[in-house]
C-alpha cells in the first residue's frame, strides 16, 4: 500500500504536465482563456503535490525514483515552455518584442534551473525571482493588458534579470514570515486569477485590484526578507 501511494504521488505530480499540454493545445488554437485555466490547474498540481510527497514518504518509499526530477521537467515545461510560447502568441505586441521577451524567458529560466542554491538556507525562500513565467504571461494578459510594448518588455527583462539576483522571495508552502498572512495573500492571488480569467476579455476592475494588491504584498515581503538578512543558499 505504501508503494501505491508513493506512485499515486508521482502520476498526480506528472499530471502536471498534462495539464501544460493541454494548456499548450488551447494557445495553439487561439483559446487564450481556456489555456490560462490549465496553467492555473498545473500551478495548483505543483504546488500542493510536494505535501502529498512528504506524507506518502516517497523518497523512503521509493529510493531510485527522484521526484525532483520529476518536478524539474514538469516545472520547465509549465513554468518557461508553454509560458513562452503563451507570450509569443497572445501578447499584443509586434513580432520582435514578442520574439525577444520568449526568448528572455526560456535563457533566463535555462540558466536559472541550471545555478545551485535556488533555495535559501532556511527552505522558506527562492533565492532571485523564481522562474514564475507562467504568472507574469497571466499579468501581461489577464491584468494589465493594453501596457506601451516597452513597459511589457521592460517588465519581462526586469524579471529575467532578477533570477540572478540575490533577492529572498516567499516559497509560501514552507512557512516563513507573515506566514498566515502569505498564504492568504497566496489564495487571493490564485482567487483573482480564476477571476480575471473568467472575465476575459472583459474587464474587472475589482479583481485586477486585488491580483495587484496580492502583488504588492509578495514585492514588500521580499524586500523585507531579503534585507532583514538570511539569504545563505543551498541548492534546491
Amino acid at each position: 500500500m505504501r508503494k501505491i501511494a508513493a506512485w499515486s504521488v508521482h502520476i498526480f505530480t506528472a499530471s502536471g504536465l498534462l495539464a501544460g499540454f493541454m494548456g499548450l493545445l488551447a494557445v495553439t488554437e487561439g483559446g487564450y482563456r481556456l489555456a490560462m485555466f490549465w496553467v492555473l490547474v498545473a500551478l495548483v498540481i505543483d504546488g500542493i503535490d510536494g505535501t502529498f510527497a512528504r506524507l506518502a514518504k516517497v523518497e523512503e518509499v521509493l529510493p531510485r525514483v527522484s521526484g525532483k526530477t520529476i518536478d524539474y521537467v514538469i516545472d520547465f515545461f509549465t513554468y518557461a515552455i508553454l509560458p513562452a510560447y503563451f507570450f509569443y502568441a497572445a501578447a499584443d505586441l509586434q513580432y520582435p518584442y514578442r520574439l525577444a521577451g520568449a526568448f528572455a524567458m526560456l535563457l533566463s529560466a535555462a540558466l536559472y534551473y541550471g545555478k545551485e542554491g535556488m533555495v535559501s538556507a532556511d527552505g522558506k525562500h527562492f533565492v532571485g525571482f523564481p522562474a514564475l513565467w507562467n504568472m507574469v504571461v497571466y499579468l501581461l494578459i489577464f491584468v494589465i493588458p493594453g501596457w506601451p510594448e516597452w513597459v511589457q518588455v521592460t517588465l519581462v527583462f526586469t524579471f529575467a534579470i532578477m533570477h540572478f539576483l540575490p533577492i529572498l522571495f516567499a516559497y509560501p508552502s514552507r512557512g516563513g514570515r507573515w506566514w498566515p498572512l502569505t498564504l492568504a495573500a497566496t489564495c487571493a492571488f490564485i482567487g483573482s486569477a480564476v477571476m480575471n480569467v473568467w472575465y476575459y476579455p472583459e474587464s474587472s476592475p475589482f479583481w485586477r485590484i486585488v491580483c495587484l494588491v496580492t502583488i504588492v504584498y509578495y514585492a514588500i515581503l521580499a524586500g523585507v526578507d531579503t534585507f532583514a538578512g538570511g539569504g545563505a543558499r543551498e541548492q534546491r
